[in-house]
């Protein structure tokens, strides 16, 4: 059937929609259930508003690109008519101005202006510094290990760290700001965050990206922000003062959080399939392998906000009514077995034959930061590894803490011993 015409049949009636825990928690039991009952799923949303989650591999890579689904706050209706309060904890995703609340020739403009810094070659000559950047890390990561009587969280010393000081290297950001920006941009994505705490987070957040930027307006350097204030499109339009807050906005959040929980759930996979691990040890498989069938398996995103139809869509046989906020549903893509066959819920780094996961996006908001993304958790792993080839999580699976949300998809630290370092 064609998902954007929804010409072929008549929608079904639509199942109880299923509410979201705003605490998160592991997605794949439940993806299973909901892709059971069709590629498009009702949810709940904290406040109960009502969404849509696409669920279905092949339905969700339609969605994404179908000219007839918008990024824009207008087409929310919810947002439109005013039940969407103040301190909703997904307003931010709904409204933050740039490139993922942009359509058409807006998009495109934003885009642009930002794209040069992560062409493949740019970020080539990133690597070594990368690889600088991640062997500092691990001897702070065996110090800690040394001071914490053999364990240290991985997710704090390491996996963090490396693309949140990346990223901010990009952009210019004094490093002082960095624990601040994490924790801010964490209660910002987090969809428990009590309301007053959502306002006060956000109104703190954008009140330091304001004043880095006009730090770097009086005082320009050879970085990402300075480049982003001076930079013009074509007839010579610049980025707003509200597009340039939301773009930094968007980079140090993207920048850093995707890739965080792509390190961690690697090495999360890779240490409990120590079969596949050795594929990439003894050369059979690549550690760009173990970051694709991460991505797959995995995904460092669960639930993406928001796209909404532009008028009532049919797709895969379920009626999205026009204004619905819909989740991309990444998680639960990466394991359908009409896409990934019958075996999509086991980590293997030799699947052939399978659909192209979706975790990085599809269609026009195809993720601007993959390539660095894709490279950053290749050297993390190569290097982590290398370094330490017996480490090993510390806390058995069952016993590690959830990510703070149903965005994200990780855990919120991931002790390990670190064993003895390779000769």
């Amino acid at each position: 059937m064609d998902a954007r015409t929804g010409a072929a049949e008549d929608p079904a009636p639509a199942p109880e929609p299923y509410r979201l825990d705003p605490a998160g928690g592991c997605p794949h039991a439940a993806n299973a259930r909901l892709r059971a009952r069709g590629a498009v799923a009702p949810v709940l949303l904290p406040g109960d508003i009502e969404g849509m989650v696409v669920l279905g591999h092949d339905a969700l890579r339609d969605f994404l690109s179908d000219p007839d689904v918008a990024k824009g706050p207008r087409h929310f209706t919810a947002l439109s008519e005013g039940r969407v309060p103040e301190g909703w904890p997904l307003r931010t995703f709904a409204t933050v101005p740039g490139m993922t609340t942009a359509d058409g020739a807006d998009h495109r403009r934003l885009r642009t202006l930002v794209s040069s810094a992560f062409t493949a070659r740019r970020v080539e000559e990133l690597r070594p510094r990368v690889a600088a950047v991640a062997e500092g890390l691990l001897d702070g990561l065996a110090e800690a290990a040394e001071a914490g009587g053999g364990v240290a969280d991985l997710r704090r010393h390491y996996a963090l760290p490396l693309p949140l000081g990346v990223i901010c290297e990009l952009l210019g950001v004094d490093p002082a700001h960095q624990d601040r920006l994490h924790r801010l941009s964490s209660l910002v994505v987090a969809t428990d965050t009590e309301p007053a705490q959502a306002v006060a987070a956000n109104r703190e957040l954008l009140g330091l990206l304001a004043a880095i930027a006009a730090a770097k307006a009086a005082a320009p350097g050879d970085d990402l922000t300075s480049a982003l204030i001076a930079a013009r499109h074509e007839g010579g339009d610049r980025l707003t003062q509200p597009e340039l807050i939301g773009t930094l906005l968007l980079m140090i959040i993207a920048g850093h959080e995707t890739t965080l929980n792509l390190v961690t759930n690697a090495v999360r996979a890779l240490c409990a399939h120590r079969d596949q691990l050795a594929l990439v040890t003894e050369g059979r498989a690549s550690w760009a392998d173990a970051v694709e069938e991460t991505l797959r398996w995995d995904s460092p995103v669960s639930y993406f906000p928001f796209r909404y139809p532009t008028r009532d869509l049919t797709v895969d046989g379920t009626l999205i009514p026009r204004g619905t906020p819909v989740l991309a549903g990444y998680s639960a893509a990466g394991r359908d077995p009409e896409a990934h066959g019958p075996d999509a819920d086991r980590f293997d780094l030799t699947r052939t034959g399978a659909a192209k996961h979706l975790s990085l996006g599809h269609g026009p908001h195809y993720c601007l930061g993959a390539p660095l993304a894709r490279m950053e958790a290749a050297v993390a792993l190569e290097a982590l590894f290398t370094r330490f080839p017996g480490l090993a999580p510390a806390v058995p699976e069952a016993g590690l803490t959830r990510h703070a949300g149903f965005v994200g998809n990780s855990v919120r630290a991931l002790p390990v011993r670190l064993g003895a370092p390779a000769r």
